[in-house]
This record gives structure tokens, C-alpha cells and sequence, in this order.
């Protein structure tokens, strides 16, 4: 606990040392009050929780907004900042990341999406205070059957609640024509009798799972809007562009999109008639979700999954309810 309120005190000083509280931004702010009130918690979180709107997958209930793991396992995509993972880290230890899952529960937040190397602390947190927080957590899917099965079991063995194919190592699987290969990932981990994802980055992958008739229970499928700064132009957007190495030319990717088309990404699944978790919503960090949430649910998706740190929780639980309230119009039917 001293360790904690020297951690709180440093931080504390070191927002009002530079700046006036004018000068901070929304994000600063909020972190400026819970530090102050020397506390991660934010108002009215029961109230919120209360509202939080859920829907299922196969017989899984889950909150419309919950937590990506990107955070925890310090991917996080900051373009040419090369110190941003490492900060990420840092910042979450142990113990912060089990306030931020204890925060994000009392908003009504009941699951978070992990890689199996974040499972751990998942378990410890799980463990220690006896939270039914659920998870999300992705296996690389291979054509080595047995490999599967063991990263089913263990995965399951921790907990995983639901269990999706990686995206990045599925749609690499796709670009070479190996649909099969995530057919019977996706069959394997059905036959083990939870809830099976596939996921993407490219529209082409849920494009040839519906085409060969996998069948996943739902997709988990990047999606944001590309209103913002470093967005390539579209005509230098290329199919597949994560896997083909960071490129130096300005407008080409480089670690900057993961939706290179919304409106078709939009289109697509409104001739689908399975839930869809929408991720990099926000494009890592650099569209308000005051725009990407509303953005996400009023294009189809059945939920958001936001990385977030402890201090954007109450904003953006407030965002995604304000969100949902105000939704008028909506092309896709709830499919969770």
C-alpha cells in the first residue's frame, strides 16, 4: 500500500508540476481526479453497471463494451514511437492491472479479450478476488491437430471463456489459400464446447470463411473509420498490408490502419447473421471513441472491444452508454 501511494503521490505531482489543469487534456483530467481522490474509481459506477447492455454469444453473456488485452500485453501500435510498448508495461504491472479489471467490473464490463500470454495475471486476478471476469482468448489455429487441441486445453485450463483464432496467423492461413485450416480450428474448438471466433484484419478472411462455409459462432474483425491524421490515402491502401513489412514512404502503412475499408467491412456484414466483435475501433488511439464507438455500433457491430487504461474507463463506459441511448438508426439487425 506505501508502495501504492508513493506510486499515486509521484504521479500526482508530476501532472501539476509542468502544466495548470487547464492545460491537461480530457484523459489527463480524469487521471488528475483519481489520483486526488486517491482512489482509480470513478463516479457512479454501480449506476453504470446497472445499464451496461449485454448481449450473447451461443450461451455467453457479454457487455457491449469490454476490455482488449493490447494494453496488458503492451502491443500497442504507436506507429513510429518506438517507446510506447515498453511504457505500456510499466505502467501496467501486476497491481494496476488488477484495478483496471476490478475498475471495468464495477461499470458493468464482464470480459476482457486476452492472447494467452496476458493469461496469467487474468488468473491471478481471478484467484485473489473471486471475480467471475470472463475472456475472449485467442489460439493459433495449424493444421497440427494436436497442437490445437493442447492450446485448447490450455487455455481452457485458465479460464477462457470463449476461444477465437488469432488474427494476424489467420489471416495469413487465407492468404494462402488454407481456409481448411481454420475450418477444423474452428470445429476443434466447438467439439470442446465453447463459443468459436474467427479473427481478421482483412475483410478477405471472414469473406472465404462464409464463402467454404466454416461456420464460426462469431467473427472478431477489426473496424474503424478513417478519419484521422496518418490514415494512408485509399489508393495506397494494399490488401494484406500488415504482413508485408513497415514501409518508410509516407501514405503507405506503417503500423497505422487495420480497417482499410469501412464502408465495405459495414456492407459485408450486413449480410451476416452472426455477432460481431468490431476491435481497433478507435485505430489505436487515434480517433476519440466520442467518434469510434458510435461509428462501430451504428455500422452493425454486436460489440466493442477497447483497450483502455484504468483512467479512460469511466469516460468511455459513459461514451459507449451515451452511444447505444442515442442510437436512432441501425442497417443490421442486433445479431447478439
Amino acid at each position: 500500500m506505501r508502495e501504492s501511494n508513493d506510486r499515486r503521490r509521484f504521479l500526482l505531482q508530476g501532472l501539476l508540476g509542468t502544466a495548470g489543469v487547464a492545460a491537461l487534456g480530457a484523459e489527463e483530467r480524469i487521471l488528475l481526479a483519481a489520483l486526488q481522490q486517491g482512489a482509480t474509481a470513478q463516479p457512479a459506477p454501480l449506476e453504470a453497471a446497472r445499464q451496461m447492455p449485454k448481449g450473447k454469444i451461443g450461451n455467453v453473456e457479454i457487455s457491449r463494451l469490454f476490455l482488449g488485452g493490447n494494453l496488458i500485453g503492451g502491443w500497442a501500435h504507436s506507429r513510429d514511437l518506438i517507446y510506447v510498448s515498453r511504457l505500456f508495461k510499466a505502467y501496467n504491472t501486476d497491481e494496476k492491472v488488477f484495478e483496471t479489471f476490478a475498475l471495468a467490473e464495477s461499470y458493468g464490463i464482464n470480459t476482457v479479450l486476452l492472447d494467452p500470454a496476458c493469461q496469467d495475471v487474468y488468473v491471478k486476478y481471478r484467484q485473489k478476488t473471486g471475480s467471475n471476469l470472463q475472456s475472449m482468448v485467442c489460439i493459433r489455429p495449424s493444421p497440427d491437430e494436436n497442437d490445437v487441441r493442447e492450446q485448447i486445453k490450455t487455455v481452457l485450463s485458465k479460464g477462457a471463456t470463449l476461444i477465437y483464432t488469432h488474427g494476424e496467423v489467420t489471416d495469413r492461413w487465407i492468404m494462402d489459400g488454407k481456409v481448411k485450416v481454420i475450418a477444423k480450428t474452428i470445429a476443434l474448438i466447438k467439439e470442446a464446447g465453447v463459443p468459436a471466433g474467427v479473427g481478421a484484419h482483412s475483410l478477405e478472411t471472414p469473406k472465404a470463411c462464409e464463402k467454404h462455409r466454416v461456420d464460426p459462432d462469431y467473427y472478431v474483425k477489426t473496424f474503424h473509420s478513417d478519419r484521422y491524421w496518418s490514415a494512408s490515402p485509399p489508393e495506397l491502401r494494399e490488401e494484406w498490408c500488415w504482413y508485408k513489412g513497415l514501409r518508410s514512404e509516407h501514405g503507405r502503412y506503417h503500423d497505422n490502419m487495420w480497417c482499410l475499408n469501412a464502408e465495405e467491412t459495414a456492407a459485408f456484414f450486413r449480410g451476416i447473421n452472426k455477432p460481431w466483435v468490431a476491435f481497433k475501433v478507435m485505430a489505436a488511439g487515434a480517433i476519440h471513441p466520442r467518434m469510434a464507438f458510435p461509428f462501430a455500433y451504428r455500422n452493425g457491430a454486436d460489440f466493442i472491444c477497447a483497450g483502455m487504461f484504468d483512467f479512460q474507463i469511466a469516460e468511455d463506459v459513459q461514451i459507449a452508454l451515451d452511444s447505444l441511448r442515442r442510437l436512432e438508426k441501425r442497417d443490421r439487425p442486433w445479431c447478439a
